[in-house]
């Protein structure tokens, strides 16, 4: 049975032909903005993500399931059909659903989608006003456009991982596929946006978007720090570039992040700190001076936190508004009463799970008027095939 729509994306159908993390995480926010998603996967595997675990969903009589957690975090708010594209009747049937379609998600290989008639170039004219998002590692142009690409390697080749890491250590990735979720949510801003284009002239367009160029825009500072004077910067653990003290300190009892964002602040820490001279002291003065003397000032504030116990330094820095906070592990971070009040946990009803409920991230959108809504638990492979064909075609055991 189809479920009611809702949100502001309500009527907007969209034909997702991506997986993996990318694609799908867009198509995900789409569906909680309302659209109506429909997951088209490759019959008897599905989404290489169904399969990367454990962890696993276990079902209703507590045996693992075919979904694993990571399927799961990017895949609620759609429906699953499989369709062999290979096949004439595939694509045939792929051909049909566009008719009803207003954008098509794809993250194949350049060209991949072509070699079955149905790229971009081919569909045009046939569909004016399909928006039509490629997802790739490099993108539709370019000497790299024809390699795979993945989010780990995205990271070393477009520089954060050059970023990140201890300063005599390995570089390292970010412990998410920050690369894939970053570009899911550039795929979904160019949709929106040319979905706007469309009311206004009534056409589609192509959206080329790539891993790397999505990685190199979000260096954000770093890169055009970089693009300043073409210096080279090094890695500094948790430190920040270009503001001191920003980073992790030792307390007695645990890590916490002191980040002082301007003199005021500073001169308050070190007054909370017992330390009211560094705040004078003409070496630490501004953050300029504190930048040249990096190493000297958070050696000092790191011996007088050692001292007391983290809560203690929370509360009275908290006091005074100086920014700090304490490195929380994911059981902390679920059991913080202000994230518990802003609902960042979703216990979504699932019956083929295990207790009939599965836990997710909720989208961080709170809108007044069109807030996310949680309809579907991600599908289980082709497990709506026959309502999506008579939703859309009106036509179910006509074309299966």
């Amino acid at each position: 049975m189809d479920t009611p729509q809702t949100g502001a994306l309500a009527g907007i159908k969209v034909l997702d032909l991506s997986r993996i993390l990318a694609g799908p995480s867009a198509t995900q926010l789409l569906g909680d903005l309302g659209a109506d998603v429909i997951k088209v996967e490759k019959p008897g595997e599905g989404d290489d993500t169904r399969k990367w675990g454990p962890p696993y969903i276990r079902d209703a009589q507590g045996k693992e399931t075919r979904e694993s957690a990571y399927y799961l975090s990017a895949n609620r708010n759609k429906r699953s059909i499989a369709v062999d594209i290979g096949s004439d009747e595939g694509q045939a049937l792929i051909l049909r659903l566009l008719e009803h379609a207003d954008i098509l998600v794809e993250n194949y290989k350049v060209g991949g989608l072509a070699k079955y008639g149905l790229g971009y170039e081919q569909l045009k004219e046939r569909f004016p006003k399909l928006i039509y998002c490629s997802i790739t590692g490099f993108g539709q142009t370019g000497p790299y456009a024809t390699r795979s690409g993945y989010d780990f390697l995205i990271q070393g080749m477009g520089g954060i991982m050059s970023l990140t890491g201890e300063p005599d250590g390995t570089p390292m990735k970010v412990g998410v596929g920050i690369a894939d979720v970053m570009t899911g949510m550039y795929a979904a801003v160019g949709i929106l946006a040319a979905l706007q284009h469309r009311n206004a002239s009534g056409l589609g367009q192509h959206i080329d978007i790539s891993l790397l160029d999505t990685q190199i825009a979000w260096l954000v500072n770093a890169g055009t720090n970089f693009l300043a004077d073409r210096q080279l910067p090094r890695r500094l653990g948790n430190g920040h570039p270009n503001i001191v003290p920003y980073q992790v300190f030792d307390t007695a009892t645990g890590p916490m992040i002191l980040a002082v964002g301007n003199d005021a602040q500073f001169g308050r820490f070190c007054d909370v700190a017992g330390l009211p001279g560094l705040a004078a002291d003409d070496k630490f003065r501004s953050n300029t001076d504190r930048i040249a003397n990096r190493q000297e000032l958070c050696t000092l504030i790191n011996e007088r936190l050692r001292s007391r116990p983290r809560e203690d330094w929370l509360a009275d820095l908290e006091k005074v508004s100086v920014p700090c906070g304490p490195v929380n592990n994911l059981q902390d971070v679920f059991n913080d009463p202000h994230v518990k009040s802003r609902g960042a946990e979703l216990r979504l009803r699932c019956p083929w799970a295990s207790g009939g409920e599965i836990g997710l991230l909720a989208n961080p959108l709170k809108m007044s008027r069109t807030p996310a809504a949680y309809l579907r638990p991600p599908p289980r492979l082709d497990e709506h095939a026959d309502e999506v064909l008579d939703d859309w075609l009106g036509m179910a055991n006509e074309l299966r």
